[in-house]
């Protein structure tokens, strides 16, 4: 097994506690599942925010899933001019057998403009 590292982004629809609770967990839910990710390889996660969803800490999603035993870390996005607004973004480090080229990345509700690979 190797560790391995998932993307993922989704766009909020507004910054309300539950909305952004809701939108992460099921983003996490998603990268979980097409990964195939055992919850015990899981490694650690990294959450980022843009300036303007300040309702919650993204972590507090995975809390709910029952990954409070992994390493959460939120921080903030860097504030680019012009960047898309609304957006919690993750990097998700797991134990895989799969092949760098087998990893799953994310993207959704509007966030798929991030990737070029996904236009």
């Amino acid at each position: 097994m190797r560790v391995r590292a998932a993307r993922g982004a989704i766009v909020v629809a507004g910054d309300r506690a539950e909305t952004l609770l809701e939108a992460t967990e099921r983003l996490l839910a998603l990268m979980i599942q097409r990964n195939a990710i055992d919850t015990e390889d899981l490694v650690s996660i990294l959450f980022t925010v843009t300036d303007d969803l300040r309702s919650a800490f993204p972590a507090e999603a995975a809390r709910r899933m029952g990954l409070g035993r992994v390493p959460l870390l939120c921080a903030r996005e860097i504030p680019v001019a012009g960047s898309m607004p609304m957006v919690v973004r993750v990097l998700m480090h797991f134990h895989s057998e799969r092949r760098i080229d087998e990893i799953a990345h994310v993207y959704l509700d509007g966030a798929e403009s991030l990737r070029d690979d996904l236009r």
